[in-house]
Protein backbone atom coordinates (compact mmCIF):
# COMPACT_ATOMS: atom_id res chain seq x y z
CA UNK A 1 0.00 0.00 0.00
CA UNK A 2 1.25 3.46 -0.82
CA UNK A 3 2.48 5.97 1.87
CA UNK A 4 1.95 9.23 1.72
CA UNK A 5 4.95 11.54 2.60
CA UNK A 6 5.37 14.60 4.02
CA UNK A 7 6.04 16.71 0.98
CA UNK A 8 8.96 19.23 0.32
CA UNK A 9 6.80 21.98 -0.72
CA UNK A 10 9.32 25.09 -0.87
CA UNK A 11 13.13 25.30 -1.51
CA UNK A 12 13.48 26.18 2.29
CA UNK A 13 11.20 23.66 3.87
CA UNK A 14 12.68 21.45 6.27
CA UNK A 15 9.64 20.28 8.14
CA UNK A 16 5.93 21.17 7.86
CA UNK A 17 2.77 21.20 10.31
CA UNK A 18 -0.14 19.07 9.36
CA UNK A 19 -2.44 21.77 9.66
CA UNK A 20 -5.79 19.67 8.64
CA UNK A 21 -6.94 16.35 7.58
CA UNK A 22 -9.36 17.27 4.54
CA UNK A 23 -10.04 13.49 3.71
CA UNK A 24 -10.67 10.91 6.32
CA UNK A 25 -10.34 7.12 7.40
CA UNK A 26 -11.98 5.42 5.01
CA UNK A 27 -12.68 7.98 2.63
CA UNK A 28 -12.25 6.87 -1.06
CA UNK A 29 -9.67 9.07 -2.38
CA UNK A 30 -8.59 10.09 -6.23
CA UNK A 31 -5.38 11.19 -7.90
CA UNK A 32 -5.79 15.36 -7.41
CA UNK A 33 -8.10 14.86 -4.40
CA UNK A 34 -6.99 17.43 -1.84
CA UNK A 35 -5.61 15.21 1.21
CA UNK A 36 -4.59 17.85 3.83
CA UNK A 37 -3.62 21.21 4.53
CA UNK A 38 0.10 21.29 5.45
CA UNK A 39 1.73 24.58 6.91
CA UNK A 40 5.23 25.67 5.28
CA UNK A 41 7.66 27.99 6.32
CA UNK A 42 6.34 30.21 3.38
CA UNK A 43 2.73 29.18 3.16
CA UNK A 44 -0.56 26.66 4.45
CA UNK A 45 -0.77 24.42 1.43
CA UNK A 46 -2.97 22.24 0.07
CA UNK A 47 -1.38 18.19 -0.30
CA UNK A 48 -3.01 16.67 -3.41
CA UNK A 49 -3.20 12.30 -3.68
CA UNK A 50 -0.73 10.91 -6.39
CA UNK A 51 -2.65 7.84 -5.66
CA UNK A 52 -6.26 6.24 -5.99
CA UNK A 53 -8.03 3.84 -3.37
CA UNK A 54 -8.89 4.78 -0.04
CA UNK A 55 -7.30 6.69 2.85
CA UNK A 56 -6.88 3.60 5.18
CA UNK A 57 -4.56 4.99 7.61
CA UNK A 58 -3.86 8.53 9.21
CA UNK A 59 -0.59 8.24 11.29
CA UNK A 60 0.15 12.22 11.71
CA UNK A 61 -2.43 14.02 14.09
CA UNK A 62 -3.69 17.60 13.08
CA UNK A 63 -1.00 20.21 14.89
CA UNK A 64 1.75 17.80 14.55
CA UNK A 65 5.18 19.08 12.94
CA UNK A 66 7.23 16.33 10.71
CA UNK A 67 10.33 16.42 8.97
CA UNK A 68 9.87 15.99 5.15
CA UNK A 69 9.90 12.13 3.61
CA UNK A 70 7.96 11.16 6.58
CA UNK A 71 5.26 8.59 5.95
CA UNK A 72 1.69 10.47 7.29
CA UNK A 73 -1.09 8.59 5.88
CA UNK A 74 -1.21 5.07 3.98
CA UNK A 75 -3.66 4.55 0.96
CA UNK A 76 -5.30 1.21 0.24
CA UNK A 77 -7.66 -0.02 -1.58
CA UNK A 78 -11.19 -0.77 0.01
CA UNK A 79 -10.80 -4.39 1.39
CA UNK A 80 -8.31 -3.45 3.41
CA UNK A 81 -9.40 -0.35 4.71
CA UNK A 82 -12.43 -2.94 5.72
CA UNK A 83 -10.02 -4.91 7.50
CA UNK A 84 -7.89 -2.38 9.10
CA UNK A 85 -6.90 -1.99 12.56
CA UNK A 86 -9.89 0.91 15.04
CA UNK A 87 -8.54 3.78 14.78
CA UNK A 88 -6.94 4.85 17.82
CA UNK A 89 -8.54 7.95 18.93
CA UNK A 90 -5.73 10.91 19.72
CA UNK A 91 -5.28 13.11 22.83
CA UNK A 92 -8.26 15.50 22.42
CA UNK A 93 -9.47 14.47 19.42
CA UNK A 94 -12.94 12.34 19.62
CA UNK A 95 -13.68 10.59 16.62
CA UNK A 96 -10.19 11.85 14.47
CA UNK A 97 -8.02 9.10 15.15
CA UNK A 98 -4.26 8.87 14.96
CA UNK A 99 -3.20 5.43 14.49
CA UNK A 100 -0.11 3.47 15.13
CA UNK A 101 1.51 2.46 11.41
CA UNK A 102 1.00 -0.78 10.17
CA UNK A 103 2.74 -3.76 11.93
CA UNK A 104 5.20 -3.77 8.90
CA UNK A 105 8.98 -3.79 10.63
CA UNK A 106 9.80 -0.37 11.26
CA UNK A 107 13.37 1.02 9.15
CA UNK A 108 16.12 1.02 11.67
CA UNK A 109 16.20 4.83 12.63
CA UNK A 110 19.23 6.81 11.92
CA UNK A 111 21.53 7.52 15.09
CA UNK A 112 22.78 11.09 15.21
CA UNK A 113 26.54 11.62 14.23
CA UNK A 114 28.72 10.84 17.58
CA UNK A 115 28.50 14.02 19.92
CA UNK A 116 25.94 15.49 18.29
CA UNK A 117 22.00 15.35 19.94
CA UNK A 118 19.14 14.32 17.90
CA UNK A 119 17.45 18.26 17.38
CA UNK A 120 15.14 20.14 15.36
CA UNK A 121 16.43 22.58 13.08
CA UNK A 122 14.45 25.47 15.03
CA UNK A 123 16.19 24.20 18.29
CA UNK A 124 19.36 23.98 17.11
CA UNK A 125 19.24 27.46 15.40
CA UNK A 126 18.08 29.07 18.35
CA UNK A 127 20.77 27.63 20.59
CA UNK A 128 23.45 29.37 17.76
CA UNK A 129 21.04 32.35 18.69
CA UNK A 130 20.93 32.09 22.43
CA UNK A 131 24.71 30.64 22.75
CA UNK A 132 23.21 27.58 24.26
CA UNK A 133 25.73 23.88 24.04
CA UNK A 134 23.09 21.34 23.01
CA UNK A 135 24.82 18.48 24.73
CA UNK A 136 24.06 20.52 28.02
CA UNK A 137 20.56 20.66 27.38
CA UNK A 138 17.75 17.81 27.74
CA UNK A 139 15.53 17.01 24.74
CA UNK A 140 11.47 16.20 26.13
CA UNK A 141 10.49 15.43 22.13
CA UNK A 142 10.57 12.09 20.97
CA UNK A 143 13.50 9.85 21.66
CA UNK A 144 15.06 12.44 23.37
CA UNK A 145 14.79 15.14 20.41
CA UNK A 146 15.83 18.83 21.66
CA UNK A 147 13.10 21.06 20.60
CA UNK A 148 11.86 24.26 20.90
CA UNK A 149 10.64 24.77 24.35
CA UNK A 150 13.44 23.10 25.80
CA UNK A 151 15.88 25.77 24.40
CA UNK A 152 13.65 28.26 25.63
CA UNK A 153 13.73 26.89 29.14
CA UNK A 154 17.32 26.38 29.12
CA UNK A 155 17.81 30.04 28.28
CA UNK A 156 15.54 30.94 31.15
CA UNK A 157 17.14 28.84 33.38
CA UNK A 158 21.08 30.44 32.51
CA UNK A 159 19.63 33.70 32.87
CA UNK A 160 17.59 33.07 36.00
CA UNK A 161 20.69 31.33 37.56
CA UNK A 162 23.49 34.16 36.24
CA UNK A 163 23.51 35.55 39.88
CA UNK A 164 24.13 32.74 41.78
CA UNK A 165 27.49 32.42 41.28
CA UNK A 166 28.83 35.89 42.53
CA UNK A 167 26.17 35.33 45.64
CA UNK A 168 28.26 31.73 46.70
CA UNK A 169 31.98 33.46 45.36
CA UNK A 170 31.06 36.53 48.49
CA UNK A 171 32.25 36.25 51.71
CA UNK A 172 29.72 35.15 54.23
CA UNK A 173 32.20 35.73 57.45
CA UNK A 174 35.15 37.22 59.19
CA UNK A 175 38.40 36.86 57.43
CA UNK A 176 40.70 34.07 58.52
CA UNK A 177 43.86 35.66 59.91
CA UNK A 178 47.27 35.12 57.75
CA UNK A 179 49.76 32.73 59.88
CA UNK A 180 50.99 34.50 62.77
CA UNK A 181 49.75 37.79 62.32
CA UNK A 182 47.23 40.11 64.31
CA UNK A 183 43.28 38.70 64.17
CA UNK A 184 41.47 40.37 61.46
CA UNK A 185 38.66 42.56 62.42
CA UNK A 186 35.19 41.31 61.61
CA UNK A 187 33.71 42.43 58.01
CA UNK A 188 30.91 42.15 56.06
CA UNK A 189 30.74 41.59 52.71
CA UNK A 190 28.11 43.17 50.62
CA UNK A 191 26.89 41.03 47.69
CA UNK A 192 25.65 42.14 44.39
CA UNK A 193 21.96 42.23 43.71
CA UNK A 194 20.79 39.51 41.35
CA UNK A 195 20.30 40.41 37.78
CA UNK A 196 16.42 40.77 36.99
CA UNK A 197 15.70 37.48 34.71
CA UNK A 198 14.99 37.76 31.22
CA UNK A 199 12.14 34.95 31.41
CA UNK A 200 9.14 35.96 29.75
CA UNK A 201 6.56 38.22 31.71
CA UNK A 202 3.56 36.44 32.02
CA UNK A 203 0.40 37.70 30.02
CA UNK A 204 -1.80 40.57 31.28
CA UNK A 205 -5.07 39.51 32.65
CA UNK A 206 -6.37 41.13 30.30
CA UNK A 207 -4.75 40.07 26.95
CA UNK A 208 -5.60 37.88 24.32
CA UNK A 209 -3.07 34.85 23.43
CA UNK A 210 -3.14 34.49 20.06
CA UNK A 211 -1.15 31.16 19.06
CA UNK A 212 1.58 31.90 16.36
CA UNK A 213 1.55 30.14 13.32
CA UNK A 214 3.74 28.49 11.42
CA UNK A 215 3.42 31.12 8.61
CA UNK A 216 3.88 33.94 10.81
CA UNK A 217 6.62 32.35 13.34
CA UNK A 218 9.28 31.45 10.13
CA UNK A 219 8.40 34.69 8.65
CA UNK A 220 9.43 36.40 11.77
CA UNK A 221 12.65 34.46 11.92
CA UNK A 222 13.12 35.22 8.31
CA UNK A 223 12.70 38.60 8.26
CA UNK A 224 14.58 38.90 12.03
CA UNK A 225 17.29 37.05 10.96
CA UNK A 226 17.23 39.50 7.62
CA UNK A 227 17.76 42.74 9.76
CA UNK A 228 20.29 41.46 12.66
CA UNK A 229 22.23 40.07 9.44
CA UNK A 230 22.21 41.88 6.08
CA UNK A 231 23.01 45.51 6.79
CA UNK A 232 20.61 47.30 4.98
CA UNK A 233 20.59 51.30 3.68
CA UNK A 234 17.57 53.14 2.30
CA UNK A 235 17.38 55.11 -1.02
CA UNK A 236 14.55 57.44 -2.04
CA UNK A 237 13.06 59.50 -4.47
CA UNK A 238 9.87 60.74 -5.49
CA UNK A 239 8.76 60.00 -8.69
CA UNK A 240 5.89 62.31 -10.95
CA UNK A 241 2.74 59.77 -11.67
CA UNK A 242 0.08 61.82 -13.71
CA UNK A 243 1.24 60.32 -17.08
CA UNK A 244 1.48 57.15 -15.75
CA UNK A 245 -1.94 57.13 -13.82
CA UNK A 246 -3.32 58.32 -17.44
CA UNK A 247 -1.62 55.79 -19.27
CA UNK A 248 -3.31 53.47 -16.55
CA UNK A 249 -6.94 54.57 -17.33
CA UNK A 250 -6.54 54.35 -21.01
CA UNK A 251 -5.29 50.75 -20.89
CA UNK A 252 -8.13 49.76 -18.74
CA UNK A 253 -10.68 51.82 -20.85
CA UNK A 254 -9.36 50.10 -24.28
CA UNK A 255 -9.37 46.49 -22.64
CA UNK A 256 -12.63 46.91 -20.58
CA UNK A 257 -13.34 44.04 -18.30
CA UNK A 258 -10.82 41.44 -20.06
CA UNK A 259 -8.08 42.64 -17.81
CA UNK A 260 -7.52 45.25 -15.00
CA UNK A 261 -4.19 46.87 -14.97
CA UNK A 262 -3.59 48.27 -11.54
CA UNK A 263 -0.04 50.49 -10.35
CA UNK A 264 1.77 47.54 -9.35
CA UNK A 265 1.21 45.50 -12.16
CA UNK A 266 2.68 48.59 -14.11
CA UNK A 267 5.14 49.04 -11.15
CA UNK A 268 6.82 45.32 -11.94
CA UNK A 269 7.09 46.07 -15.56
CA UNK A 270 8.94 49.14 -14.37
CA UNK A 271 11.27 47.45 -12.49
CA UNK A 272 11.63 44.49 -14.57
CA UNK A 273 13.04 47.19 -17.17
CA UNK A 274 15.54 48.62 -14.60
CA UNK A 275 16.78 45.25 -13.66
CA UNK A 276 17.83 44.32 -17.33
CA UNK A 277 19.10 47.67 -17.42
CA UNK A 278 21.08 47.44 -13.75
CA UNK A 279 21.69 43.67 -13.62
CA UNK A 280 24.25 44.71 -10.39
CA UNK A 281 20.86 44.95 -8.79
CA UNK A 282 19.71 41.53 -9.65
CA UNK A 283 21.52 39.69 -7.30
CA UNK A 284 21.86 37.59 -3.79
CA UNK A 285 24.43 37.68 -1.35
CA UNK A 286 25.80 33.92 -0.43
CA UNK A 287 28.85 34.38 2.05
CA UNK A 288 31.51 33.51 -0.09
CA UNK A 289 30.08 35.16 -3.49
CA UNK A 290 27.25 37.20 -4.83
CA UNK A 291 25.20 35.44 -7.03
CA UNK A 292 24.19 37.49 -10.21
CA UNK A 293 21.10 35.68 -11.75
CA UNK A 294 20.10 35.65 -15.35
CA UNK A 295 16.58 35.52 -15.10
CA UNK A 296 14.11 38.61 -13.34
CA UNK A 297 11.99 37.15 -10.76
CA UNK A 298 9.79 39.94 -9.61
CA UNK A 299 8.26 38.72 -6.01
CA UNK A 300 5.03 40.54 -5.01
CA UNK A 301 3.89 41.02 -1.30
CA UNK A 302 0.52 39.61 -0.48
CA UNK A 303 -1.00 40.27 3.08
CA UNK A 304 -3.11 37.50 3.92
CA UNK A 305 -5.18 36.54 7.29
CA UNK A 306 -2.11 35.49 9.42
CA UNK A 307 0.85 36.94 8.09
CA UNK A 308 2.68 37.99 4.42
CA UNK A 309 3.28 35.63 1.32
CA UNK A 310 5.23 36.40 -1.90
CA UNK A 311 4.07 34.51 -4.92
CA UNK A 312 6.83 35.90 -8.04
CA UNK A 313 6.22 36.70 -11.34
CA UNK A 314 8.94 34.82 -13.07
CA UNK A 315 10.68 36.24 -16.39
CA UNK A 316 9.18 39.82 -15.65
CA UNK A 317 11.00 41.38 -18.77
CA UNK A 318 9.93 39.12 -20.89
CA UNK A 319 6.22 39.43 -20.74
CA UNK A 320 3.89 41.84 -21.58
CA UNK A 321 2.56 44.14 -19.42
CA UNK A 322 -1.34 42.32 -20.11
CA UNK A 323 0.38 39.29 -19.29
CA UNK A 324 2.31 40.71 -15.96
CA UNK A 325 -1.53 41.87 -14.69
CA UNK A 326 -3.28 39.13 -15.92
CA UNK A 327 -0.61 36.61 -13.58
CA UNK A 328 -0.95 38.93 -10.97
CA UNK A 329 -4.23 38.58 -10.70
CA UNK A 330 -4.48 35.11 -10.68
CA UNK A 331 -1.83 34.90 -7.73
CA UNK A 332 -2.90 37.21 -5.73
CA UNK A 333 -6.46 35.62 -5.42
CA UNK A 334 -4.72 32.21 -5.07
CA UNK A 335 -2.13 33.19 -2.48
CA UNK A 336 -5.18 34.55 -0.11
CA UNK A 337 -7.41 31.19 -1.30
CA UNK A 338 -3.90 29.43 -0.47
CA UNK A 339 -3.31 27.49 -3.65
CA UNK A 340 -0.38 28.50 -4.50
CA UNK A 341 2.39 26.31 -6.07
CA UNK A 342 5.34 25.81 -4.60
CA UNK A 343 7.16 27.09 -8.05
CA UNK A 344 4.96 30.38 -7.31
CA UNK A 345 6.42 30.85 -4.20
CA UNK A 346 10.38 30.77 -4.88
CA UNK A 347 13.23 31.52 -7.41
CA UNK A 348 12.51 35.23 -6.45
CA UNK A 349 15.00 37.82 -7.21
CA UNK A 350 13.43 40.98 -6.09
CA UNK A 351 10.45 42.23 -4.32
CA UNK A 352 7.82 44.77 -4.55
CA UNK A 353 5.88 45.98 -1.17
CA UNK A 354 3.23 48.41 -2.03
CA UNK A 355 1.41 50.01 1.08
CA UNK A 356 0.04 53.52 -1.51
CA UNK A 357 -3.61 51.56 -1.48
CA UNK A 358 -3.95 51.63 1.93
CA UNK A 359 -3.03 55.23 2.42
CA UNK A 360 0.82 54.84 3.59
CA UNK A 361 2.62 57.78 1.79
CA UNK A 362 6.12 56.15 2.91
CA UNK A 363 7.44 53.42 4.37
CA UNK A 364 10.65 51.43 4.51
CA UNK A 365 10.67 47.33 3.59
CA UNK A 366 12.75 44.77 5.56
CA UNK A 367 14.62 42.68 2.17
CA UNK A 368 13.12 39.42 1.69
CA UNK A 369 16.03 37.04 2.00
CA UNK A 370 18.25 36.02 0.49
CA UNK A 371 17.64 38.68 -2.73
CA UNK A 372 19.67 41.83 -2.24
CA UNK A 373 16.85 44.87 -2.78
CA UNK A 374 13.26 45.25 -2.05
CA UNK A 375 11.27 48.63 -3.44
CA UNK A 376 8.76 50.33 -0.97
CA UNK A 377 6.02 52.27 -2.96
CA UNK A 378 3.58 54.44 -1.32
CA UNK A 379 0.58 56.01 -2.14
CA UNK A 380 0.53 58.50 -5.37
CA UNK A 381 -1.06 61.88 -3.86
CA UNK A 382 -1.45 65.50 -5.58
CA UNK A 383 0.52 67.81 -3.95
CA UNK A 384 2.26 71.37 -4.85
CA UNK A 385 5.31 70.75 -7.21
CA UNK A 386 8.01 72.43 -8.43
CA UNK A 387 8.86 72.64 -11.59
CA UNK A 388 11.38 74.95 -13.12
CA UNK A 389 10.56 78.33 -11.22
CA UNK A 390 6.59 77.61 -10.86
CA UNK A 391 5.07 75.27 -8.46
CA UNK A 392 1.71 73.22 -9.98
CA UNK A 393 -0.29 70.30 -8.36
CA UNK A 394 0.84 67.05 -10.01
CA UNK A 395 0.50 63.18 -8.12
CA UNK A 396 3.84 62.31 -7.01
CA UNK A 397 5.01 58.79 -5.75
CA UNK A 398 7.63 57.90 -2.78
CA UNK A 399 9.77 54.97 -3.94
CA UNK A 400 12.19 53.98 -0.90
CA UNK A 401 14.67 50.94 -2.01
CA UNK A 402 16.45 48.55 0.78
CA UNK A 403 19.47 47.61 -0.11
CA UNK A 404 21.75 44.61 1.46
CA UNK A 405 25.19 46.56 1.62
CA UNK A 406 27.52 43.46 1.19
CA UNK A 407 26.22 43.13 -1.98
CA UNK A 408 25.48 46.24 -3.62
CA UNK A 409 26.91 49.39 -3.20
CA UNK A 410 25.01 53.18 -2.65
CA UNK A 411 25.82 54.51 -6.45
CA UNK A 412 24.65 51.11 -8.04
CA UNK A 413 21.37 51.20 -6.13
CA UNK A 414 21.24 54.99 -7.23
CA UNK A 415 21.56 54.01 -10.65
CA UNK A 416 19.02 51.88 -10.56
CA UNK A 417 16.23 53.84 -8.40
CA UNK A 418 17.05 56.79 -10.69
CA UNK A 419 15.98 54.38 -13.92
CA UNK A 420 13.32 53.12 -12.16
CA UNK A 421 11.83 57.01 -11.67
CA UNK A 422 12.50 57.79 -15.55
CA UNK A 423 10.64 54.61 -16.68
CA UNK A 424 7.38 55.68 -13.65
CA UNK A 425 7.71 59.44 -15.37
CA UNK A 426 7.85 57.54 -19.06
CA UNK A 427 5.45 55.01 -19.05
CA UNK A 428 5.90 54.21 -22.71
CA UNK A 429 9.20 53.33 -21.75
CA UNK A 430 7.14 50.50 -19.38
CA UNK A 431 5.03 48.93 -22.59
CA UNK A 432 8.11 49.65 -25.51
Amino acid sequence: MPEVLMPRLSDTMEEGVLSQWVKHEGDPVRKGDVLAVIETDKAAMDMEAYDEGVLTRILVAEGTSVPIGTPIAVIGQAAAAATASPPVPAPGQAGRAVVPPPPAPAPPAVAPPAGRLPSSPLARRLARERGIDLSTVSGSGPGGRVVRADIENAARERDGAQPVPLREAAPTGPARPAPGGPPAAPTTAVLPSPAPSVAAPAPAADAEEIPLTTVRRLTAQRLAASAREAPHFYLTVVAATDDLLAFRARANQRHGADVKITVTDLLTRACARALADCPEVNVSWDETRILRHRHINIGIAVAIDDGLIVPVIRDADRKTLTEIAREAHDLTARARARKLTPDELSGGTFTISNLGMYGIRQFTAVINPPQAAILAVGEAVRQPVVRGDQVTIAATMTLTLSIDHRAVDGATAAGFLTRLQEAIEQPLDIVL
